[in-house]
């Protein structure tokens, strides 16, 4: 039995899809029954594409995948190498040895992270020096845990860094020489955040703006022993829009009075370049300022409403903080946007307070209430005169109930977002919102005791296009702690036990509360459903291998 001769298939009658990389074909037929054997030929069609399209292309791919396409061809190597601008290193040791060719590669970077773990020993004042003659285009640099790296380090590498914008260094040792150093030496500096520096302690120098005086934008302390040795920094910065304070210790009312100061100074400039016709100013005014457990009293509050500018204000577990100071601010802080306010539960802020940010602050677009035992008087003042108020969180308040969601529902006609937690409402507050707040788009309901997950689907049912994130729980039950959308979501497999160590101890009752809460899941084969997901894992993994 003899062959007949190969048939050559052209592309459109080919067996193969029209959308593969085949660029020839080629079929046999043999005297024994069909046999097709197909030629194969790749045809790279990235290689017409140029480099700096493929380089735009991986700026939208993760680290993971930018990883693995950098394996796939040489150009791609190379391609990745010179585009990649953010790298982030495990910053040991180890890695001294290969920061020459690690540098080599990627010679265009300009933000870098060096992170290191407790256990470990992270690189040294050498490997600093090294990254900044390799990086000379380097603009924003983030240190964790590099405690091997000293002052003299930093200002080396300060010296050689002149084009850095952004410097965050947490869990340090180095302290206020290295960060003189970088403010004198880095003169385009903008944001400086500091988090438990351990070389900044009681008696340190103070830290002053130096070359970055003009440039600096941000401030940010966290978790600092001696935070008011910053306050030369604060003051001295001319164009200084944003201060964050957190978790520091010691009083703060004195550092304060010097910031109010400062933009009252500010303010009395201003008017002298008006009336002699200029219009040029040597600062620029405060817009944000947060303070986060901090010792702060109303005098601090009082202090800080001098800056008349301020637009977004934080004041967040502060419990000597109370309404005189924060009626202070409202009344000279009118261009107030946002504010956030959690009272840790000290009830030293409450409706007249609020009452007055309602009268003086009609810009208000964003508030949020944690621990603030508010009531119908002061939200209906805030929904009737903050009439651009798009944003209200309400969290852990025994006071907003029924009545005060009712007077939001309302009278909050540009409200977009609600989230309310923690509080003593009932089904009869979701029916309000059902019918009110015509602009509202997403809600978000936790841990209300009295809402149930009917009233939940009444207002899917109302509000179709809101939306909705909601937890089921009654009244007359606690078990919304134990079983959650999440439990029953990740953790299938340990429902199914919880029901048979029930059914085995004849808890009949709690069996058949756990299946009326769990619903349709109470039904279904959770083991099941396990070993499915595990199955498609499966398949998923053998598919990406």
């Amino acid at each position: 039995m003899g062959q007949s001769p190969p048939v050559v298939l052209g592309r459109e009658n080919s067996l193969c899809d029209p959308f593969t990389f085949l660029s020839s074909s080629s079929a046999f037929i043999s005297g024994e029954g069909f046999r097709v054997e197909i030629a194969v030929e790749i045809v790279d069609y990235t290689a017409e594409l140029p480099d700096e399209c493929l380089a735009f292309v991986f700026q939208f791919l993760g680290p993971g995948d930018r990883n693995r396409c950098s394996l796939v061809c040489k150009r791609w190597f190379r391609v990745d190498g010179w585009s990649r601008h953010r790298l982030s290193l495990n910053a040991q040791s180890e890695i001294v040895s290969s920061l020459p060719s690690l540098f080599t590669r990627f010679d265009s970077v300009t933000k870098l992270a060096l992170r290191c773990s407790r256990k470990s020993i992270s690189l040294t004042d050498d490997a600093l020096l090294t990254i900044s003659i390799r990086c000379r285009n380097l603009t924003r640099l983030k240190l964790r845990g590099c405690r091997e790296i000293t002052d003299e380090g930093m200002s080396t590498f300060a010296k050689n860094s002149k084009k850095l914008r952004k410097l965050s260094c947490g869990s340090c040792m180095f302290g206020a020489k290295a960060l003189n150093a970088v403010l004198d030496h880095c003169a385009n500096l903008e944001e400086l955040s500091v988090k438990r520096l351990r070389g900044i302690h009681d008696g340190a120098e103070p830290i002053g703006p130096g070359a970055a005086a003009s440039s600096l934008k941000m401030i940010c302390l966290k978790e600092l022993v001696n935070g008011q040795s910053f306050a030369p920094l604060v003051l001295g910065s001319k164009n200084l829009k944003t201060v964050k304070i957190i978790h520091c210790l010691g009083d703060w009312d004195s550092v304060l009075q010097l910031i109010g100061n400062r933009n009252r100074n500010y303010k009395e400039n201003l008017n002298c370049d008006i009336n002699y016709g200029s219009s040029d100013s040597n600062r620029s005014p405060l817009m944000e300022i947060h303070l986060e457990r901090l010792q702060v009293s109303d005098i601090g509050l009082s202090a800080i409403s001098k800056c008349t500018k301020i637009e977004n204000l934080h004041i967040v577990k502060t419990p000597e903080c109370s309404n005189y100071g924060l009626v202070c601010v409202a009344e000279n802080c009118k261009l107030l946007r946002k504010l956030h306010i959690d009272g840790w539960r000290t009830n030293r802020i409450g409706d007249e307070g609020l009452i007055a940010v309602a009268k003086h602050c009609s810009n208000l677009q964003e508030l949020v209430l944690i621990g603030v035992n508010a009531t119908h008087v002061s939200l209906s003042a805030i929904a009737c005169n903050c009439s651009k108020l798009e944003r209200l969180a309400l969290c852990g308040s025994g006071t907003i109930g029924d009545t005060e969601i009712a007077c939001i529902a309302a009278k909050c006609m540009a409200l977009k977002k609600l989230c309310i937690k923690g509080c003593p409402i009932s089904d009869i507050a979701i029916e309000a919102l059902g019918s009110g707040c015509p602009n509202l788009v997403k809600i978000k309901v936790r841990k209300c005791r009295g809402v149930s997950g009917d009233a939940g689907e009444w207002l899917r049912e109302q509000r179709g296009s809101m939306l909705i994130n909601m937890d089921a729980c009654d009244t007359d039950c606690g078990f919304e702690g134990s079983v959650s959308d999440i439990g029953v979501h990740e953790t299938g497999v340990e429902v199914g036990q919880v029901t048979a160590v029930g059914a085995s101890t004849s808890s009949n009752g709690r069996l058949a509360l756990l299946r009326s809460k769990l619903g349709h899941f109470a039904g279904r084969n959770l083991v099941a459903c396990t070993l499915r997901r595990w199955s498609n894992c499966d398949d998923s993994l053998n598919i990406n291998l």
